[in-house]
């Protein structure tokens, strides 16, 4: 009985033990290449790698400090992003602006911009919209001092607020898949020291109509703004801009 007994504490220590361990949560160990590729991504879209740029393995694993296999990784997972593109034997580049697929994407994420405006007004809580007006009032100071760089990080916040307080799993995932695509052309339209002055008068138009939960503007505003938008990136592509000043 006494063998028996400790047999049974031994197996209920042994439980509690397990218990006690799968409550603690693993340590999270992000892989180099995942790494790798929000560098790489951000200096894509800043424009700080530019289109058609080599990405030079050799130089970027150095300066990235990992080997190249995780770094090889990266290319192709910012290939599957339509940043990159892997060239046979050559390595990897920058993926070429091409205004004819920037037009047709964005055209797309206009549509989609127009149903976030939508539902955004019958979705969002009250405590949403008070986050996303403060978004816009960071977005305001920081174009006020003109930095761009703050500027694109707040507006670009301020749109993934807006498509998450819909509510819709799918739009949100089908919005972010999107927008990994034309980041860098979004950033580029605020290049421009006129369409820079325009945006901000825009977005404080969609503030307006968000506080409102005026769906029908809201959707017709942010239809507007994407439109403009499209707009200024071809002319970037096409034609010098006279780039804002801090």
């Amino acid at each position: 009985m006494l063998v028996l007994s400790r047999l049974a504490d031994a197996a209920s220590n042994a439980a509690s033990e397990a218990a006690a361990i799968s409550a603690v949560d693993p340590i999270a160990r992000r892989p180099l290449h995942a790494a790798a590729i929000d560098r790489l991504r951000e200096a894509i879209v800043r424009g700080e790698l530019a289109p058609g740029t080599r990405l030079n393995e050799r130089v970027l694993a150095t300066q990235l400090g990992i080997s190249r296999t995780p770094l090889r990784e990266a290319f192709k997972l910012l290939a599957n992003e339509g940043l990159a593109e892997l060239l046979p034997n050559r390595g990897a580049i920058v993926t070429p602006i091409h205004a004819e697929r920037i037009e047709q994407t964005l055209r797309v994420m206009g549509a989609l911009e127009a149903l976030v405006g939508e539902l955004v007004c019958q979705n969002a809580s009250d405590s949403e919209i008070a986050n996303i007006r403060a978004l816009h009032f960071e977005m305001r100071a920081a174009h006020a001092r003109g930095d761009l760089r703050a500027y694109f990080d707040h507006n670009q916040a301020i749109h993934l607020a807006l498509v998450q307080a819909t509510g819709n799993s799918v739009l949100l995932q089908t919005y972010r898949q999107l927008n990994d695509n034309v980041r860098r052309v979004r950033y580029m339209a605020n290049l421009s020291a006129s369409r820079w002055e325009v945006a901000v008068a825009e977005h404080e138009a969609i503030l307006q109509a968000l506080t409102a939960r005026d769906g029908m503007r809201l959707k017709e505003l942010l239809s507007s703004h994407l439109a403009q938008k499209t707009a200024a990136v071809l002319a970037v592509l096409t034609e010098p801009i006279t780039a804002v000043t801090a």
